[in-house]
């Protein structure tokens, strides 16, 4: 070869290498090392596999049975799971089906579904709060019930009303839906549900967990001379709590069939629903009664000199319900609240001798035959005498004359306690209670202001506090207690305090 082919010779295989060189610099990677697949589970590495897909497809098909039992077609990998793409020169992967059984051993599996979060609202003094969550597999399931669960306290014709909008006008007396909503922050959001979780697949199911909670279900079978108020009463129920389990029954005086299964299960939401309501109602009044006494008349003798007459008030008032109970707070709109006929005043004279004497104090009271309203009007009735919420309420609510209102004594007697605690316990607050020295004692809980102390002598219709809600209360409220016998919690036997005034 001469010199010339040399020269060409030699460039022509340099233009070559230098063309070699080049293509080598565009190959990818994956065509120079070794791709692999490296698997971690929360955070560790639990082996190295040559395709990722393989492990996929694998875990979906071998899961058959949480497919069958959610009715799903994809099965996932654990919570926790990562896989990274890794690029060696090794060939140091594992089989599929080896890695597959690791994360078995280790993870249940997960399926897509969402995740309901239920949190406290947050305040001045306290952040939001997560309370709890809510795995369901399709977001409809947890729609509906809530719906359900609304419908439980509101029925669904007045709810569907309130929704579009088209509730009736009030015309004389009615009501009407002015709000309605949780109190707690509800999220729903799409993720991956690990299948060992407990997961709702429909909506009947997860209603009764937001109205039981987990209690196991507790029927009782009717039998003779029962009545909603009875079966209620021996289950640590209140009758409006029964209606609510037992919703085919719309009002506690419905007859019962005998052999008839009903649900006394305990109620206890995991929300809170609160119903606001504006109402118009015609309320009675109770008369008063001024008593004479005339000292030459007989024990026995009683004669009426002016019969009275109850007075019918028309009152309009803004009321919360929650969860199908009314709040212990009511407001009243006042410019829309009046008389419809004035009361009448009953005055009878009697013999001086119905007095009853004490020898505690060396002094005559009243019979207890005339007990005085314990605050001015209008009022609220709130919670009653009774069960309520498996406990036992032994006393009467009564709201809607405002903070600082009067509280006056039911009838003359003797302040045996007052102040913070006392006999009646921390949680009454700031109480009065009195010895009427005819076998009845009254307990004023909750007050914001105490205007007597312990032996005063107090008078029938006497101011001795002042509305307030001291103690544990929801809101502001008198909450009065009457027991007979004794005083309260010293003997004394509790009794509806409503009793005292139902013959008027």
């Amino acid at each position: 070869m001469n010199k010339k082919n040399r020269v060409i010779a030699i460039a022509l295989t340099f233009l070559l290498a230098i063309f070699v060189f080049v293509l080598g610099l565009n190959k990818p990677k994956e065509e120079l090392f070794n791709v692999k697949y490296q698997v971690y589970l929360d955070g560790k590495s639990i082996g190295l596999i040559n395709n990722s897909n393989e492990l996929y497809n694998l875990i979906n098909q071998e899961q058959s049975n949480i497919k069958d039992e959610y009715n799903v077609d994809q099965v996932y990998p654990p919570k926790g799971f990562a896989i990274e793409k890794y690029v060696s020169y090794d060939n140091n992967e594992i089989a599929v089906n080896d890695v597959y059984n690791r994360i078995k051993n280790v993870k249940s599996f997960t399926i897509k579904g969402y995740t309901a979060t239920v949190a406290s609202k947050p305040t001045e003094e306290n952040e939001a709060k997560v309370l709890f969550r809510i795995n369901v597999l399709d977001k409809k399931v947890f729609e509906e019930a809530i719906q359900k669960l609304i419908n439980s306290f509101i029925s669904s014709d007045r709810y569907t009303a309130y929704i579009n909008d088209s509730q009736l006008e009030i015309k004389d007396t009615g009501s009407l839906i002015e709000n309605i909503y949780f109190e707690e922050n509800i999220t729903i959001k799409e993720t991956y549900l690990s299948t060992e979780d407990k997961i709702y697949t429909d909506s009947d199911s997860l209603a009764k967990y937001l109205m039981f909670g987990d209690k196991e279900d507790e029927e009782y079978t009717v039998k003779k001379g029962d009545t909603i108020k009875s079966i209620a009463d021996a289950h640590e129920l209140n009758p409006d709590e029964f209606l609510i389990a037992n919703t085919k029954f719309k009002d506690a005086n419905n007859m019962l069939a005998i052999g008839e299964k009903v649900n006394v299960t305990l109620i206890k939401p995991q929300l809170t629903l609160v119903e606001e309501e504006y109402i118009v109602e015609d309320t009675e009044v109770k008369y008063d009664t001024e008593i004479k006494y005339d000292n030459t008349k007989p024990s026995n003798y009683r004669s009426i000199d002016v019969e009275g007459k109850n007075g019918i008030q028309r009152v309009a008032k803004r009321i919360q319900i929650v969860n199908g109970a009314a709040s212990k707070e009511a407001q009243i709109d006042q410019a829309n609240t009046y008389m419809l006929r004035e009361v009448v005043n009953e005055v009878i004279t009697r013999g001086n001798k119905t007095y009853n004497y004490s020898n505690i104090t060396g002094k005559y009271y009243d019979d207890g035959s005339n007990w005085a309203w314990p605050t001015n009007y209008p009022y609220t009735l709130s919670s009653g005498y009774g069960w309520r919420w498996g406990a036992f309420h032994a006393g009467q609510d009564i709201t809607g004359t405002g903070y600082g209102s009067p509280i006056y004594s039911i009838g003359a007697g003797t302040v045996i306690s007052a102040g913070w605690g006392g006999m009646v316990g921390d949680t009454a607050g700031y109480n009065i209670v009195i010895d009427h020295h005819n076998g009845y004692y009254s307990v004023y809980a909750h007050l914001s202001d105490i205007y007597v102390k312990k032996y005063d002598e107090v008078k029938r219709k006497q101011k001795i506090g002042a509305m307030g809600k001291s103690g544990v209360v929801t809101g502001t409220h008198l909450h009065l207690t009457i027991s007979v016998g004794g005083p309260p919690y010293r003997g004394g036997k509790f009794i509806d305090p409503m009793i005292l005034w139902s013959k008027k």
